[in-house]
């Protein structure tokens, strides 16, 4: 079976969106401010945003606020062509920890990265429910290292579980990605090298322990 061209699908909206003239409200669930940057700079051309910072699964509280307080700076200093607003969820990491029970040693891209998305996503499409938005989406696609595939899978099913059209899209796609790095140069964003929860840092000091012992 052919792959979707989510890239295509998110053009060809964005096209319809256009020809009506009016202005969408979008709930815009954000990881972070570096994979951020660019969706705004693209996005906000169309769409009245909110970002939803709702990311459980950041561990310690100290990560999850540096970030939120990030993410806010840059909504402060980027021009956007429409309003974006921020919205941040308050910290409850146990949602995560109860959710991804039992698949703490899944490989980082596995059944528990998929559950989180799953998460994030869940409370997204039920805040973009309540508050009657238009569309809800997430920047999670911009990166290289998360599934695009599975992303719009989960946004298609909670789509259709709350009522909300799901805005197709891979970010990554068309230099998205390198465009974030650019932007995040550009603001002199805080960078991270690892997605936010224990165990994907973990497994990242692992690697580092790893790559040292072979030079040494």
């Amino acid at each position: 079976m052919q792959k979707r061209n989510y890239q295509r699908e998110m053009e060809q909206t964005i096209e319809q969106i256009v020809k009506n003239e009016k202005v969408p409200r979008l709930l815009l669930h954000s990881c972070c401010a570096p994979c951020s940057s660019y969706v705004l700079e693209l996005l906000s051309r169309y769409f009245r945003i909110t970002l939803l910072y709702y990311n459980p699964n950041i561990s310690p509280r100290e990560e999850f606020e540096k970030r939120a307080q990030e993410l806010r700076s840059l909504v402060d200093r980027m021009p956007t062509a429409n309003p974006v607003e921020v919205l941040v969820s308050k910290y409850r990491p146990e949602e995560f920890y109860e959710a991804v029970g039992g698949l703490e040693n899944c490989p980082e891209g596995g059944e528990r990265c998929e559950v989180c998305y799953r998460l994030r996503l869940t409370e997204a499409a039920r805040i973009a429910g309540e508050k009657g938005f238009d569309y809800f989406t997430t920047t999670l696609s911009i990166s290289p290292l998360k599934n695009a595939e599975k992303l719009n899978a989960i946004g298609s099913e909670l789509s259709k579980v709350y009522g909300i059209p799901y805005f197709y899209s891979d970010f990554k796609k068309k230099a998205g990605y390198q465009r974030s790095i650019e932007l995040s140069r550009e603001y002199d964003l805080y960078r991270q090298d690892f997605c936010g929860c224990v165990f994907s840092k973990a497994e990242q000091e692992a690697k580092r322990r790893e790559a040292h012992a072979k030079q040494n």
